[in-house]
């Protein structure tokens, strides 16, 4: 596996699809319509017993894609993630021993984190760039801007109920890098094998400038 770096990955994408994928045979034409719709980065949650084998699917089909695996909550998720293939690792948060092993796992990562406090220890650890989350609940465009006076060095990529008409208003900010949005490829579009509408979604979504 090719390691790609942080400033790599945040390069490549400004909207990063967010999928659950509960069936594997999903996967393959998932891959192929986001890559057809312009994307080249997307994050598959381990929210279902087949997403490590989903993220694997994704990469055979779509060599070329950036695929990471969110929701990461353990070690043992991090080392299933990677043996699986994972380019990069998100997390909803942080512990004492998630941080030991994100940060060991030598691959880009974005570790959640929700308040000011939050984000100067993910910094002062030593992660790049941020994962704000869940950004509409935890104050949205407005808290994040709030902080990018007394934090200008700090980059995040917000994530969490995102809609497509939010999305620009959020890469406006000077210290957003890319956004996260399930609105891309919705679990019912998915399910549906509406390709068509996620390749067309994730058109709209790769316009979209930071």
């Amino acid at each position: 596996m090719t390691v790609i770096t942080v400033e790599t990955l945040v390069r490549s994408a400004s909207v990063i699809p967010v999928l659950t994928v509960s069936d594997i045979e999903k996967a393959a034409p998932l891959a192929r319509a986001l890559k057809a719709g312009g994307l080249s980065v997307v994050e598959v949650t381990l929210r279902t017993p087949a997403a490590l084998d989903v993220l694997s699917a994704m990469k055979a089909a779509e060599p070329n894609m950036i695929i990471g695996m969110g929701t990461i909550r353990t070690p043992d998720q991090v080392a299933g993630s990677m043996s699986a293939g994972a380019d990069f690792l998100v997390s909803p948060g942080l512990s004492p021993h998630l941080t030991r092993a994100l940060l060991a796992s030598g691959i880009p990562v974005l570790p959640g984190v929700a308040t000011a406090g939050e984000a100067m220890s993910a910094v002062e650890a030593g992660f790049e760039v941020l994962k704000f989350f869940p950004a509409e609940q935890a104050g949205g465009r407005s808290y994040l801007r709030s902080i990018a006076g007394p934090l200008p060095d700090i980059r995040f990529c917000p994530t969490g109920s995102i809609t497509r008409e939010m999305a620009s208003d959020y890469l406006a900010l000077p210290n957003v890098v890319c956004v996260g949005g399930s609105w891309v490829a919705t679990g019912a579009m998915i399910e549906a094998a509406d390709w068509e509408q996620i390749a067309a979604n994730a058109a709209a979504a790769a316009a979209m400038k930071g």
